[in-house]
Protein backbone atom coordinates (compact mmCIF):
# COMPACT_ATOMS: atom_id res chain seq x y z
CA UNK A 1 0.00 0.00 0.00
CA UNK A 2 1.34 3.23 -0.89
CA UNK A 3 1.74 5.99 1.64
CA UNK A 4 -1.11 8.27 1.81
CA UNK A 5 0.87 10.55 3.63
CA UNK A 6 -2.04 10.97 7.12
CA UNK A 7 -5.19 10.99 4.68
CA UNK A 8 -8.05 8.34 5.74
CA UNK A 9 -10.02 6.80 3.22
CA UNK A 10 -13.12 4.92 4.82
CA UNK A 11 -16.01 2.64 2.97
CA UNK A 12 -19.42 2.53 4.08
CA UNK A 13 -20.91 0.36 1.74
CA UNK A 14 -21.98 0.89 -2.29
CA UNK A 15 -20.01 4.11 -3.25
CA UNK A 16 -20.36 5.71 0.16
CA UNK A 17 -16.64 6.83 1.16
CA UNK A 18 -15.39 9.21 3.65
CA UNK A 19 -12.19 10.99 2.94
CA UNK A 20 -10.37 12.45 6.13
CA UNK A 21 -7.01 15.04 5.41
CA UNK A 22 -4.23 14.97 7.45
CA UNK A 23 -5.31 18.79 8.01
CA UNK A 24 -8.44 17.44 9.22
CA UNK A 25 -10.64 18.22 6.57
CA UNK A 26 -13.47 15.79 6.34
CA UNK A 27 -15.20 14.89 2.70
CA UNK A 28 -18.42 12.38 2.87
CA UNK A 29 -18.95 11.02 -0.86
CA UNK A 30 -22.46 9.63 -2.05
CA UNK A 31 -24.01 9.34 1.40
CA UNK A 32 -26.42 6.51 0.82
CA UNK A 33 -26.38 5.09 4.59
CA UNK A 34 -30.42 5.04 5.58
CA UNK A 35 -31.35 2.05 2.95
CA UNK A 36 -28.10 0.73 2.29
CA UNK A 37 -27.85 -2.90 3.77
CA UNK A 38 -24.23 -2.81 3.56
CA UNK A 39 -23.94 1.03 5.52
CA UNK A 40 -21.74 -0.55 8.43
CA UNK A 41 -24.01 -1.25 11.59
CA UNK A 42 -23.16 1.18 14.59
CA UNK A 43 -20.69 3.52 12.22
CA UNK A 44 -20.92 7.22 13.46
CA UNK A 45 -20.02 9.97 11.10
CA UNK A 46 -17.61 12.59 12.63
CA UNK A 47 -19.12 15.50 13.70
CA UNK A 48 -17.76 17.77 11.16
CA UNK A 49 -18.60 17.09 7.54
CA UNK A 50 -17.14 19.77 6.13
CA UNK A 51 -17.95 18.48 1.97
CA UNK A 52 -20.61 16.63 0.40
CA UNK A 53 -19.26 15.37 -3.15
CA UNK A 54 -22.31 14.20 -5.21
CA UNK A 55 -21.59 12.09 -8.17
CA UNK A 56 -24.98 12.23 -9.70
CA UNK A 57 -28.55 11.93 -8.96
CA UNK A 58 -29.50 8.24 -8.62
CA UNK A 59 -31.08 7.68 -5.01
CA UNK A 60 -28.69 5.25 -4.02
CA UNK A 61 -26.06 8.52 -4.25
CA UNK A 62 -27.53 11.15 -3.00
CA UNK A 63 -30.89 9.98 -0.93
CA UNK A 64 -29.22 11.19 2.82
CA UNK A 65 -27.70 14.28 1.33
CA UNK A 66 -29.71 17.02 2.74
CA UNK A 67 -30.29 14.93 6.18
CA UNK A 68 -26.39 14.48 6.26
CA UNK A 69 -26.10 18.11 5.11
CA UNK A 70 -28.55 19.47 7.75
CA UNK A 71 -27.24 17.57 11.07
CA UNK A 72 -23.19 18.36 10.43
CA UNK A 73 -23.50 21.89 8.55
CA UNK A 74 -21.64 20.51 5.09
CA UNK A 75 -21.48 22.18 1.58
CA UNK A 76 -23.04 19.96 -1.12
CA UNK A 77 -20.88 20.10 -4.09
CA UNK A 78 -22.62 18.63 -7.35
CA UNK A 79 -22.86 19.65 -11.07
CA UNK A 80 -24.85 22.33 -11.33
CA UNK A 81 -28.64 21.40 -12.16
CA UNK A 82 -27.87 18.62 -9.02
CA UNK A 83 -26.97 21.47 -6.99
CA UNK A 84 -29.53 23.55 -7.67
CA UNK A 85 -32.28 20.36 -6.94
CA UNK A 86 -30.48 19.50 -3.73
CA UNK A 87 -30.96 23.17 -2.91
CA UNK A 88 -34.63 23.19 -3.60
CA UNK A 89 -34.61 19.89 -1.33
CA UNK A 90 -33.53 22.06 1.62
CA UNK A 91 -29.57 21.83 1.33
CA UNK A 92 -28.50 25.14 3.11
CA UNK A 93 -25.14 25.55 1.15
CA UNK A 94 -24.33 24.00 -2.22
CA UNK A 95 -21.98 24.40 -4.98
CA UNK A 96 -22.45 24.04 -8.14
CA UNK A 97 -20.19 23.05 -10.66
CA UNK A 98 -19.62 21.14 -14.32
CA UNK A 99 -17.16 19.10 -15.91
CA UNK A 100 -13.58 20.29 -16.58
CA UNK A 101 -14.20 22.68 -13.53
CA UNK A 102 -11.93 22.58 -9.64
CA UNK A 103 -12.88 23.83 -6.54
CA UNK A 104 -10.78 24.27 -3.69
CA UNK A 105 -12.15 22.40 -0.75
CA UNK A 106 -9.97 23.77 2.35
CA UNK A 107 -6.54 21.62 1.03
CA UNK A 108 -8.47 19.88 -1.46
CA UNK A 109 -9.01 20.97 -5.06
CA UNK A 110 -11.83 19.13 -6.16
CA UNK A 111 -12.02 18.35 -10.18
CA UNK A 112 -15.36 17.08 -11.78
CA UNK A 113 -14.21 14.85 -14.38
CA UNK A 114 -16.53 12.98 -16.59
CA UNK A 115 -18.61 9.48 -16.18
CA UNK A 116 -21.13 7.10 -18.76
CA UNK A 117 -23.88 6.79 -16.54
CA UNK A 118 -27.17 7.98 -16.37
CA UNK A 119 -28.15 10.76 -14.06
CA UNK A 120 -31.68 11.73 -13.22
CA UNK A 121 -33.44 11.95 -9.25
CA UNK A 122 -37.07 10.67 -8.29
CA UNK A 123 -39.23 12.50 -5.90
CA UNK A 124 -43.19 12.45 -5.38
CA UNK A 125 -43.24 14.72 -8.49
CA UNK A 126 -41.44 12.38 -10.59
CA UNK A 127 -38.24 12.22 -12.82
CA UNK A 128 -36.09 14.94 -12.87
CA UNK A 129 -33.39 16.45 -15.05
CA UNK A 130 -30.26 17.01 -12.86
CA UNK A 131 -27.26 17.04 -14.73
CA UNK A 132 -24.97 14.13 -16.35
CA UNK A 133 -22.63 11.97 -14.33
CA UNK A 134 -19.29 12.84 -13.04
CA UNK A 135 -16.33 11.55 -10.98
CA UNK A 136 -14.02 13.91 -8.58
CA UNK A 137 -10.66 13.92 -8.65
CA UNK A 138 -9.26 14.97 -5.40
CA UNK A 139 -5.95 16.30 -5.26
CA UNK A 140 -4.87 17.07 -1.58
CA UNK A 141 -2.32 19.19 -0.36
CA UNK A 142 0.65 17.15 1.25
CA UNK A 143 -1.07 14.51 0.45
CA UNK A 144 -2.24 11.54 -2.39
CA UNK A 145 -4.19 12.35 -5.29
CA UNK A 146 -7.76 10.24 -5.42
CA UNK A 147 -9.95 9.57 -8.10
CA UNK A 148 -13.43 8.52 -6.92
CA UNK A 149 -15.06 7.64 -10.75
CA UNK A 150 -18.55 7.48 -9.21
CA UNK A 151 -20.86 5.46 -11.36
CA UNK A 152 -19.54 4.91 -14.69
CA UNK A 153 -18.57 2.56 -17.47
CA UNK A 154 -14.94 2.16 -18.99
CA UNK A 155 -14.34 5.07 -20.99
CA UNK A 156 -11.10 5.80 -23.34
CA UNK A 157 -10.54 9.40 -22.13
CA UNK A 158 -9.52 7.93 -18.89
CA UNK A 159 -6.07 8.66 -20.36
CA UNK A 160 -6.44 12.02 -20.17
CA UNK A 161 -7.45 11.81 -16.27
CA UNK A 162 -3.87 10.22 -16.14
CA UNK A 163 -2.30 12.78 -17.63
CA UNK A 164 -3.66 15.64 -16.39
CA UNK A 165 -3.84 14.50 -12.77
CA UNK A 166 -1.58 11.63 -12.20
CA UNK A 167 -4.12 9.83 -9.52
CA UNK A 168 -2.63 7.08 -7.24
CA UNK A 169 -5.40 5.81 -5.99
CA UNK A 170 -9.07 5.35 -7.85
CA UNK A 171 -12.55 4.37 -5.81
CA UNK A 172 -13.59 2.57 -8.92
CA UNK A 173 -17.06 0.75 -8.98
CA UNK A 174 -16.60 -2.99 -10.14
CA UNK A 175 -20.13 -4.98 -9.54
CA UNK A 176 -21.08 -4.44 -12.86
CA UNK A 177 -25.26 -5.18 -14.59
CA UNK A 178 -25.59 -1.02 -13.39
CA UNK A 179 -21.18 -0.39 -13.68
CA UNK A 180 -18.41 -1.66 -15.23
CA UNK A 181 -17.14 -4.86 -13.73
CA UNK A 182 -13.98 -6.48 -13.21
CA UNK A 183 -12.89 -6.49 -17.00
CA UNK A 184 -13.57 -3.08 -17.45
CA UNK A 185 -12.45 -1.91 -14.16
CA UNK A 186 -8.64 -3.42 -15.10
CA UNK A 187 -8.43 -1.66 -18.04
CA UNK A 188 -9.67 1.27 -16.21
CA UNK A 189 -6.79 1.10 -13.64
CA UNK A 190 -4.47 0.47 -16.92
CA UNK A 191 -5.86 3.98 -18.48
CA UNK A 192 -5.87 5.98 -15.10
CA UNK A 193 -1.91 4.03 -14.36
CA UNK A 194 -3.37 4.24 -10.59
CA UNK A 195 -1.54 1.63 -8.20
CA UNK A 196 -4.52 1.13 -5.97
CA UNK A 197 -7.99 0.49 -6.36
CA UNK A 198 -10.47 0.54 -3.69
CA UNK A 199 -13.40 -1.23 -5.33
CA UNK A 200 -17.05 -0.02 -4.96
CA UNK A 201 -20.57 -0.38 -5.90
CA UNK A 202 -20.69 -3.99 -5.60
CA UNK A 203 -22.18 -6.90 -3.21
CA UNK A 204 -25.07 -4.11 -2.19
CA UNK A 205 -27.92 -5.85 -4.00
CA UNK A 206 -27.77 -8.84 -6.13
CA UNK A 207 -27.33 -7.87 -9.51
CA UNK A 208 -24.28 -6.16 -8.07
CA UNK A 209 -22.29 -9.32 -7.70
CA UNK A 210 -18.74 -9.25 -9.25
CA UNK A 211 -15.78 -9.22 -6.43
CA UNK A 212 -12.72 -7.90 -6.08
CA UNK A 213 -11.40 -11.17 -5.87
CA UNK A 214 -12.59 -11.23 -10.01
CA UNK A 215 -10.78 -8.50 -10.30
CA UNK A 216 -7.40 -8.78 -8.89
CA UNK A 217 -5.83 -11.33 -11.64
CA UNK A 218 -7.05 -8.74 -14.54
CA UNK A 219 -4.88 -6.07 -13.38
CA UNK A 220 -1.82 -4.82 -14.15
CA UNK A 221 1.49 -6.24 -12.65
CA UNK A 222 2.33 -4.01 -9.52
CA UNK A 223 -1.29 -2.74 -9.34
CA UNK A 224 -2.57 -3.29 -5.88
CA UNK A 225 -6.79 -4.68 -5.48
CA UNK A 226 -8.02 -3.53 -2.42
CA UNK A 227 -10.21 -5.85 -0.67
CA UNK A 228 -11.89 -4.21 1.88
CA UNK A 229 -15.63 -3.97 3.87
CA UNK A 230 -17.28 -1.32 4.55
CA UNK A 231 -16.80 0.19 7.83
CA UNK A 232 -12.91 -0.63 7.27
CA UNK A 233 -10.14 2.58 6.47
CA UNK A 234 -7.11 3.04 4.62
Amino acid sequence: MMNLKGTRITWLGHATVLVQTAKGTNILIDPFITGNPKYPKGFALPEKIDYILATHGHSDHISDVAPVAAKHHSTVVAIFELANYLGEKGVAQTIGMSLGGTVQLNDVAATMVEAKHSSSAQDELGVHYVGVAAGFVLTIADGPVLYHAGDTAVFGDMALIRDLYQPEVAMLPIGGHYTMGPKEAALAAHLLGVKTILPIHFGTIPQLKRTPEELAPLVDAGVQVVRWTPGESI
